[in-house]
């Protein structure tokens, strides 16, 4: 069963690991934390900006399948690590 305050705190640390230019967004210089911003998140996982804040604050429903394939891809870059960390979500 997903737990919603895991989820939220792989979000986070996942999120700060990344840079623009690893996910082939411009880098348009400096930033006040490090990594992607939550709006950056949401746009690659092609979902709302809100509910990646929900799901960010441990807040809402369990996210579906799809959604967390959608933050998958947008998070983990490489196939190895998604095969690994995804199903753990079940």
């Amino acid at each position: 069963m997903l737990n919603r305050d895991d989820l939220a705190a792989f979000l986070l640390t996942r999120r700060h690991r990344l840079r623009p230019g690893d996910v082939g967004l411009p880098d348009l210089g400096r930033r006040r934390t490090p990594g992607l911003r939550r709006q950056e998140v949401a746009q690659l996982a092609g979902i709302s900006v809100y509910y990646y804040i929900r799901l960010g604050q441990a807040r809402g429903r369990r996210p579906s399948r799809r959604v967390l394939a959608a933050l998958a891809r947008a998070l983990m870059r490489t196939a190895a690590v998604r095969e690994y960390r995804f199903p753990l979500a079940d």
